[in-house]
């Protein structure tokens, strides 16, 4: 994907993500099975990630290459990338330290507009200071995946997306239908 269609596919995940959690009555959207997140941590998880995230696009570029050097690779498919995500996920990876999300009782609609509040950041840097090509050139580490180009954290960040609002489809048809 070039950096406009990134862009294009973000910000049309991001609305089918919010447009759904807001479509939640807030009972569902809050209620906390055993051993799982409620619909409103998958939300805050989602705050935090995309927090770390837009950091990388955010900072200056030299910073971003002294801290995380140079890709020694070209940058993985869409595809690829979701497959090797895949796989970690199925190798028992989750969520650690700072990406798991605290037990949520605030507002929300306060949460939701949070959530699109950093996505709308992490879309303004990306496509305000970043060229398609450098999205190949620069990497930043990423827990599951290590380190991986700018271009492949936009794919994930996508991905990720889609994959909580899998889980929270999931959740809703298990435990209300």
């Amino acid at each position: 994907m070039r950096k406009e269609e990134i862009i294009q596919e973000s910000r049309e995940v991001f609305k089918q993500f919010a447009d759904a959690c807001l479509a939640i009555p807030d009972k569902k959207f809050f209620f906390q099975p055993q051993e799982k997140w409620s619909i409103a941590q998958n939300v805050d998880h989602l705050i935090r990630s995309i927090k770390t995230t837009q950091l990388a696009y955010s900072l200056p570029k030299f910073f971003v290459r002294i801290l995380f050097g140079r890709p020694n690779r070209s940058s993985r498919s869409y595809d690829d990338l979701v497959a090797k995500y895949s796989l970690k996920l199925e190798q028992g990876g989750m969520a650690t330290g700072r990406f798991i999300p605290k037990r949520i009782f605030a507002n929300k609609s306060r949460l939701v507009r949070q959530l699109q509040m950093k996505n709308e950041k992490y879309l303004h840097s990306l496509e305000q200071k970043w060229s398609d090509l450098q999205l190949d050139r620069y990497i930043a580490p990423h827990p599951l995946l290590g380190k991986i180009t700018l271009r492949e954290l936009c794919y994930f960040t996508i991905y990720h997306t889609k994959h909580h609002l899998s889980i929270i489809n999931t959740r809703l048809a298990e435990q209300f239908n």
